[in-house]
């Protein structure tokens, strides 16, 4: 019955924790992107460097016994440590942490530690964070798919934009073959030329990726089977899905940047 329970909290808190937005946050010389989510019975983190993801769930009780661990001199409820967690995690997604707290990381092959040093009643307040890799399901679900979402939706904008420009153009060539003119000639442009467009968009994107020995994300995405890539990283179940996932997850995050 506690582990029904424990299980059924864990799966509620990564729900809570999709409707958070994700944040850029800096910990010592490295910059992440981090969401996470507290409430009375415990708390999730999930941060990434897009080329990882990691992840920790602690329910009520393991962050009690990890408070006794690190804070021998507090004895207060866990819920006031959760309060506090959140308190002091507020300003750092926010981009402006607290002067008063100070984090450091830690990274291996397999794990990704946060240290926290804050205050709590007067009295010094530790907390260490032990992230391990984040499941397949997980960064889909809360990285790729609304990233694939949101760049679906700025190319389906760009295409009725350009629509629109091609609609305006053919509405103005009408305009001066019924003899209207313009009044200001400085006002006049050249027609909208649509491959040229994307053409100079993808050159001045590759030249943002100068540099990089290998193809930058907007080669990947631009390619024709690139999407075909993406689909198949997310639908893909091999040891290295994790690995593709955070790939595909830099890729689409930059091509949203360059849009």
């Amino acid at each position: 019955m506690i582990a029904l329970l424990q299980m059924e909290g864990s799966e509620e808190l990564e729900s809570s924790l999709l409707t958070q937005p994700w944040a850029s946050v800096c910990l010592g010389k490295s910059t992440f992107l981090a969401k996470v989510c507290f409430r009375d019975t415990g708390y999730i983190l999930l941060i990434s460097d897009l080329s990882s993801v990691w992840y920790e769930s602690a329910d009520a009780e393991a962050v009690g016994q990890r408070s006794k661990e690190l804070n021998k001199r507090l004895t207060v409820q866990v819920s006031s440590f959760l309060h506090h967690l959140c308190k002091v995690m507020r300003p750092l997604l926010a981009g402006q942490p607290d002067a008063t707290t100070s984090f450091s990381c830690h990274r291996t092959a397999s794990r990704l530690s946060l240290h926290m040093k804050s205050e709590l009643s007067g009295l010094p307040f530790y907390w260490d964070f032990h992230c391990c890799p984040a499941p397949v399901e997980m960064v889909s679900r809360h990285l790729i798919r609304p990233l694939i979402q949101m760049s679906l939706a700025l190319q389906s904008q760009v295409q009725k934009l350009s629509s629109l420009l091609l609609q305006k153009d053919a509405e103005i060539e009408d305009y001066r073959e019924s003899g209207a003119t313009l009044s200001r000639d400085r006002l006049r442009t050249e027609p909208f030329q649509e491959e040229t467009f994307q053409q100079h968009f993808m050159v001045k994107c590759v030249r943002r990726q100068r540099g990089q020995r290998t193809p930058g994300p907007l080669d990947v995405l631009g390619s024709s089977t690139g999407w075909n890539f993406v689909l198949e990283c997310i639908l893909n179940r091999s040891e290295n899905t994790n690995k593709s996932l955070c790939v595909v997850c830099a890729c689409v995050h930059k091509y949203i940047d360059n849009i």
